[in-house]
């Protein structure tokens, strides 16, 4: 049994839709498939006996992270995989793997804020033209419904919390930027074109094959890593900056619900994905020790330092759910400290014994 059936509520929206899946199979591409949210796709579609195409040039993706599905689906399901090496950048990728396709998850990007402030060009060539691209090889191959990754850094400085999706302010980032230009672009598409779109907002995803490596990790694996390794831990600012993190089932749960619902007003919209709640790196910090520190017993006498806050970083961000709720019948199985559970279950199979 995978993770997303073990917290699946039994007549949820979502099981509904697990179970037409089980019946009826589809053709899907997920653009990143080597990544970690795109893997974690791949995995429960798979699972679900569904045929995905995936698109990953390896710039941030790994083949580890692929192989690791392979071995958790079985080789059965592996055979309705088929893996596209190549870039969006290139119109041609974007038209194969679109070709004849149903639905298409788009999750290739370059992530974090701070790389962007150093590589403007290179985010507007991935995030904005190389995503153009899949869109219009949708259109031209008549996909269904295209289902793309948005982003909580669209928010930028607009102070009110929760994030509700029609309020945004001004980007904090070229990154930021590069993902409010996706949403505007989808809104064209679907008034020009009659493509059907949806962005999903992801607030702080975390959960298995996230990058515990280099400059740009996310703090939860590479903080699980510090901790485990006894290495320093730096929390930016003075740990009362707060985030609605949020696991990566729930993230897969919201793709599937995008890609099939049939309400009507759901589809060329755009939702939050997270869980409505906040969590202070200091917080984050203690909740991580309480977890690690019975089977490390290093940790007892473990403390964080505190650095200078980053550039281009929003002070607090938390999520309201209530449209994705109400129209796409989202329900998170997994809060904070359950997701944790399941990410350090991963990381130390699959990451403690290999550094």
């Amino acid at each position: 049994m995978s993770d997303y059936e073990n917290g699946t509520p039994t007549t949820s929206t979502y099981q509904i839709v697990r179970e037409q899946l089980g019946q009826a199979q589809h053709r899907w591409v997920i653009t990143g498939v080597a990544g970690f949210i795109g893997s974690n796709l791949l995995q429960a579609l798979l699972e679900l006996g569904q045929h995905v195409v995936g698109v990953d040039n390896f710039l941030t993706g790994y083949r580890h992270n692929l192989d690791q599905v392979r071995d958790l689906v079985g080789d059965k399901a592996w055979r309705h995989f088929e893996l596209i090496e190549g870039d969006i950048r290139d119109l041609a990728v974007c038209r194969q793997a679109c070709d004849h396709a149903d639905y298409v998850l788009h999750q290739a990007a370059l992530g974090s804020v701070t790389r962007s402030l150093t590589k403007p060009l290179l985010y507007n060539e991935i995030n904005i033209t190389g995503y153009v691209q899949v869109l219009d090889a949708a259109r031209m191959a008549g996909v269904k419904r295209l289902i793309y990754a948005a982003s909580s850094a669209t928010y930028g400085d607009h102070p009110g919390l929760p994030k509700q999706e029609q309020h945004i302010g001004a980007a904090l980032s070229p990154y930021a930027l590069t993902k409010h230009v996706n949403e505007l672009y989808a809104g064209m598409y679907a008034r020009c074109y009659g493509l059907e779109t949806i962005g999903l907002r992801y607030f702080n995803v975390f959960g298995p094959r996230q990058d515990a490596l280099g400059a740009y990790a996310a703090v939860i694996p590479q903080w699980v890593r510090a901790m485990i390794e006894q290495r320093p831990l730096v929390i930016n600012g003075d740990g009362e900056t707060s985030r609605d993190f949020c696991y990566v089932a729930n993230v897969v749960q919201a793709n599937l619900l995008a890609a099939l619902t049939g309400t009507s007003g759901a589809v060329n919209q755009v939702y939050n994905v997270a869980l409505n709640t906040r969590t202070s790196l200091n917080n984050l910090y203690l909740l991580l020790h309480q977890l690690l520190v019975d089977r490390y017993p290093h940790l007892h006498d473990y403390q964080p330092s505190y650095g200078p806050f980053r550039a281009g970083d929003v002070q607090h961000s938390q999520a309201d759910i209530s449209k994705a709720t109400e129209l796409l019948g989202y329900a998170p199985t997994h809060d904070l400290r359950r997701g944790l559970r399941q990410f350090l279950h991963w990381y130390e199979r699959h990451l403690a014994t290999h550094h």
